[in-house]
């Protein structure tokens, strides 16, 4: 019984040994590094639309949040605070 589940296991890491060096073989052709290529470029154009929308949605969120700004100084949000300037 031994003896079947290591003769099971070798065979197990034997095939995931071939199919990993095939995948990496495969990698290094002219058509997988083309693949490989290809396939940063997409990514990187996806990281910049990304960016891009996130800069977008932060400049919506700032202008909503300041806008008015240019009218003064900003006021107390909490109105029923005691002022101190007439305590001196």
């Amino acid at each position: 019984m031994k003896a079947g589940i290591w003769f099971a296991a070798g065979a197990a890491a034997g095939v995931y040994g071939m199919v990993r060096a095939r995948r990496l073989a495969e990698a290094f052709t002219p058509d997988g590094m083309r693949d490989r290529i290809g396939a940063a470029f997409v990514g990187a154009r996806m990281f910049r639309e990304e960016v891009a929308r996130g800069q977008a949605q932060a400049e919506i969120h700032l202008r909503q949040r300041f806008d008015g700004a240019d009218a003064g100084p900003p006021q107390l949000m909490n109105p029923t605070t005691p002022s101190r300037e007439g305590t001196r």
